[in-house]
């Protein structure tokens, strides 16, 4: 349910991995979207009307021997290299399984202990945000039934009352595609054994602030996607998790999957083991809060199942969605109406990132837990698909990310290569951009941009200062991206068409919208957007300020003691009494402030690493930044006092040194948050 999204999620798709103070905000958006299944799509995605680049090749032969023999000469090696501990491999092709493949080892062993090689039909791994795409399922059954409606206020349905800061309807299709306008949340979303599990408490307590209009940015959201399965629930008038076990995973065939956390007895001796790397001991078993956006356990094999189920084929029971309703979800869910220009740019459908490629339709989702990382595409035009889930994170950061990609965009590659002269699927010829248009259009983008994954209501606004992209025009009509959307290189896009970019020699694309001259979004893949950054945010004001204030008080307080002793070894008198309190009051300040920063940080990096910390805390270390903010005060007054009594050019540039930064810090708590009332995260 996480996803790590490698666009600074996230995860998110995520991206934060590269700094310092934004070193723990970033790597907790990631881990948060990690540990929420984000689902940033692996593959370069082509653009809408144009041309696939890159040279044709004749494809391989799409068989059980030929997918075995690729994937035999690829993974064993790539598990070795990252230090991923076993990988679990599906492929789908014309109503049939052509092949299930374990790597690796879904218990390492150690001790008395053997090593346990995974098997894809028996061992689960834990697929992360690929559950999204059950939830979607069960959601669009009871559309189908008319139990639910696509287009009405989700108040209908609830039984509490969703924040909303916006008056405009909050649908089940806004759920469905990251729409629906809420921020990031980070807190309990992975437990351990003994989490208890009950989706209404978990959706209804401290839930995140709406801050994006409805329909009109995307903007990645668990939140968003376990009110659709909390929807399922009540519609059903049954649990969420029975309702999807006898309606989606028993039609499909998947006896073997599960919502259940803990595992239902008869399941739990065949859970594979989660690492953080091959060498590593062994994770408990992960608790997800909220089922729906990622608490799935299954078995290779019975992710075949569902796919070929979702491809239109019956493989168990009976059909997941009847050829209309499968249709509909698999096709973009929002147009411009609500989304203006984003939407020439990749879309969400009701439930499935699209992730095309080489000029073939690809429909797919990914999703990470703390250990296991995973990814599903479709591609519905050819009767096809493949999943692939790992047990382990792997030596570095973006090792699972990468061998996913390797193995996603190879398959993409070596089965359905592109042609020298194809279209992408269902589009009209390029129409072009004139010169003059794509530069004008160029110099509009030129900024810095930040993901629509964000918190906005508390203190982790910080996490905004990291994981940016600056965005810059070159050759007078090329943007350049730094770093490019879902990597982490510069990369150089052009105008393919109004306001669509596309990367030179590659197949990404973004999109914008421009209001009034101004750029409101860019849309970089399905339910993920830059936005532009203030200019009072702009991270080299910000960080200067910081990082000069904090350097400042530092250099005050580390003087103390330095002159107290300095005073007794000289044998000079104190400071006369005049202005005193003002100095102590200062004095006091400057504490507070520093112990504030050092509390901020120790947060974030217990909030990185998925750890609580308790509301106690935060309000101690948010009383510490009130006491620092206050202190302008009585060191305005010490400035003053100093200056009427002349007391000597050197205390008076301390005493502005001392009051400019503690302004400073004040202005970064107040433009941050970091003494916002909500301290939910």
């Amino acid at each position: 349910m996480i996803h790590k999204t490698v666009t600074r999620p996230r995860s998110t798709r995520s991206q934060s991995r590269r700094v310092r103070v934004g070193a723990a905000l970033a790597t907790a958006v990631a881990v948060a979207a990690t540990v929420a299944g984000c689902g940033t799509s692996q593959s370069d995605p082509a653009p809408p009307g144009s041309a696939v680049p890159g040279t044709s090749a004749e494809p391989a032969a799409l068989t059980g021997a030929n997918v075995n023999a690729w994937l035999d000469g690829l993974l064993p090696a790539a598990l070795a290299r990252t230090g991923v501990a076993g990988a679990s491999v599906a492929v789908v092709r014309d109503g049939e399984t052509l092949t299930a493949r374990g790597y690796g080892h879904a218990d390492t062993g150690g001790g008395d202990a053997d090593a346990v090689p995974v098997d894809p039909d028996r061992h689960l791994f834990r697929v992360g945000s690929v559950s999204k795409l059950v939830t979607a399922t069960a959601a669009l059954q009871l559309v189908q039934s008319g139990k639910l409606q696509l287009d009405t206020d989700i108040g209908e349905y609830l039984d509490f009352t969703v924040p909303r800061r916006y008056p405009r309807d909050v649908t089940l299709r806004h759920l469905l595609t990251h729409t629906a306008g809420f921020e990031e949340r980070i807190a309990g979303l992975i437990g351990t054994t003994g989490t208890d599990v009950d989706l209404r408490t978990a959706l209804i307590n401290d839930p995140p602030e709406q801050i994006y209009e409805p329909g009109t940015v995307p903007a990645y959201s668990n939140y968003g996607n376990a009110l659709a399965g909390y929807l399922v629930e009540r519609a059903s008038g049954i649990r969420f998790e029975e309702y999807v076990a006898s309606n989606v995973l028993a039609r499909a065939g998947m006896a073997s999957s599960t919502f259940e956390q803990p595992l239902p007895a008869h399941l739990s001796d065949r859970m594979s083991n989660g690492y953080e790397r091959a060498g590593a001991p062994a994770a408990p078993f992960e608790i997800v809060s909220t089922p729906p956006a990622g608490a799935l356990s299954a078995p290779a094999t019975d992710m075949a199942r569902f796919m070929l189920a979702q491809l239109g084929e019956q493989v168990g029971e009976a059909p997941l969605l009847d050829a209309p309703t499968r249709e509909l979800m698999q096709r973009p869910a929002l147009d411009a109406t609500s989304l203006g220009t984003l939407a020439e740019g990749p879309r969400m459908t009701l439930g499935y990132f699209d992730e095309s490629r080489n000029g073939h339709r690809i429909l797919g989702h990914g999703g990470d837990t703390l250990y296991f990382h995973s990814h599903l595409q479709l591609y519905p035009d050819d009767r096809t698909g493949i999943y692939l889930s790992l047990n382990s994170t792997g030596e570095g950061a973006l090792d699972s990310h990468e061998l996913r990609q390797a193995v996603l965009n190879g398959f993409a590659d070596r089965y359905f290569p592109a042609e020298a002269t194809q279209q992408v699927a269902g589009t009209q010829p390029v129409a072009g951009v004139d010169p003059a248009t794509a530069a004008e259009h160029a110099a509009l983008a030129a900024g810095t941009y930040e993901s629509s994954r964000a918190v906005r209501s508390n203190f982790l606004t910080m996490m905004g200062l990291t994981g940016r992209t600056t965005v810059s025009v070159t050759d007078g009509d090329r943007l350049l991206f730094e770093p490019a959307p879902l990597s982490d290189s510069p990369a150089l896009y052009e105008e393919v068409s109004p306001w669509v970019w596309r990367e030179v020699g590659g197949q990404r694309t973004v999109a914008m919208r421009v209001t009034d001259g101004q750029v409101e979004a860019i849309s970089f893949d399905s339910a993920f957007a830059l936005l532009p950054v203030p200019a009072e945010r702009d991270s080299a004001l910000v960080l200067t300020v910081l990082v000069a204030s904090t350097a400042v008080l530092l250099l005050v307080a580390l003087s103390w003691p330095v002159r107290a002793i300095v005073r007794r070894r000289l044998g000079r008198a104190p400071r006369d009494r005049a202005g005193r309190t003002a100095r102590i009051l200062t004095r006091v300040a400057v504490a507070g402030t520093l112990l504030a920063l050092a509390g901020w940080t120790v947060s974030l990096v217990s909030i990185m690493g998925l750890r609580d910390v308790s509301a106690t805390s935060l309000r101690v270390v948010q009383l510490m930044q009130l006491i620092g903010l206050l202190g302008v005060l009585p060191a305005a007054v010490r400035l003053i006092d100093d200056i009427r009594r002349r007391t000597g050019w050197h205390r008076i540039t301390g005493s502005v040194a001392v009051l400019l930064a503690l302004a400073g810090t004040g202005w970064f708590a107040v433009e941050f948050m970091l003494l916002a009332p909500s301290i939910s995260y």
